[in-house]
């Protein structure tokens, strides 16, 4: 059994290395199709015009709202937040504070210390689903979440649409939300944010390397599921119709069938509220490109809109994937999808 089904995380970049024979086999089973050595290691790639897939316009009339977020660690000297301190994580938020003053007007905005941040402002932030509040059990087995609320934060730009976790687990979660389904616009916007925020830790540190890398794992994250991209593209779907006939089981078998993932109505761990709204997302972190993870949760945001349209009536969708209930569900899943 894989140990991240029991919540391994790590405390400073060397540990991969360093405990490489209880890391290589977890990492391996997880990104499936990974293969810890020279030949698969990770290339970023944030780059717009290498996503060849396009939103369909049927897709388009589904999407609530598009999102990408990437997870980061500053490198050294730095301390990885399951061994950090109060002092180390107040060390960050100080540098993101410094970082963000940097920032262009497109990106310019305010960061919110959880320490400090009055009522309204967080009754503000809680209402537009950015703050964030420390109570996975996992994390918090592994420390990340000692010294609450010290040296947490989140910050946003003026409209919101590019935003930062400080110090939630690891020490950034850089995200960009748009409403609507212009997920290149939002990686377009994703990558000025990530290029502004490294630029600024080089100049406030005289670090030419701000970012803790791998040299085969790509981005270090403390939590081996997030390593490689540390990226997460989404997009909210409302699928009623899909819902009643598949239930969340049932999307999510036909989402893993093109490596992606489908999740509730407010993200991990939960349920569909009355929005019948689904949460897609790529399923793998590490083995694939940020574009091509994009491209893969295009294609299936693609096919559950061509789907969902064709839940009452007679298309190529149903007529293979014609179940009776979530019992059947793999057997039509393998018949559309293959």
């Amino acid at each position: 059994m894989c140990g991240l089904s029991r919540g391994i995380h790590v405390g400073d970049p060397e540990s991969y290395d360093t405990f490489i024979e209880i890391f290589k086999p977890c990492v391996e089973r997880y990104h499936t199709g990974f293969k810890w050595d020279e030949e698969h290691a990770h290339r970023t790639d944030l780059d717009v015009d290498h996503v060849k897939e396009e939103i369909s316009e049927q897709a388009k009339g589904l999407i609530v709202s598009s999102r990408i977020r990437v997870a980061r660690n500053l490198a050294a000297p730095f301390v990885m937040n399951p061994n950090g301190t109060g002092e180390t994580r107040k060390a960050v938020l100080d540098m993101v504070r410094k970082c963000v003053a940097t920032f262009p007007p497109e990106l310019a905005g305010t960061v919110y210390a959880h320490a400090d941040m009055t009522p309204a402002e967080e009754k503000q932030l809680i209402d537009d689903h950015i703050l964030f509040k420390g109570r996975d059990a996992r994390q918090a087995a592994s420390g990340y979440h000692l010294f609450w609320p010290e040296g947490r934060g989140v910050f946003c730009n003026e409209d919101k649409t590019f935003n930062m976790w400080i110090n939630e687990g690891d020490h950034l979660r850089i995200m960009c939300l748009f409403k609507g389904g212009d997920i290149k616009g939002v990686l377009r916007k994703l990558g000025k944010g990530i290029g502004a925020m490294e630029a600024a830790i080089t100049e406030v540190t005289g670090n030419p390397s701000p970012i803790a890398i791998h040299p085969i794992l790509g981005v270090v994250t403390c939590c081996p599921t997030n390593l490689g991209t540390g990226c997460r593209a989404s997009v909210m779907m409302e699928l009623p119709r899909l819902l009643k006939k598949l239930g969340l089981h049932g999307i999510d078998e036909v989402c893993a069938r093109n490596h992606c993932q489908a999740r509730g109505s407010t993200g991990e761990f939960s349920e569909v509220t009355e929005s019948a709204s689904c949460d897609i997302s790529n399923r793998y972190r590490l083995g694939y490109s940020e574009a091509e993870l994009i491209a893969q949760m295009i294609r299936t945001a693609n096919l559950l809109a061509q789907m969902e349209n064709e839940a009452d009536g007679p298309g190529r969708a149903w007529s293979v994937l014609n179940v009776a209930g979530p019992t059947h569900v793999a057997e039509g899943v393998e018949r559309w999808c293959g």
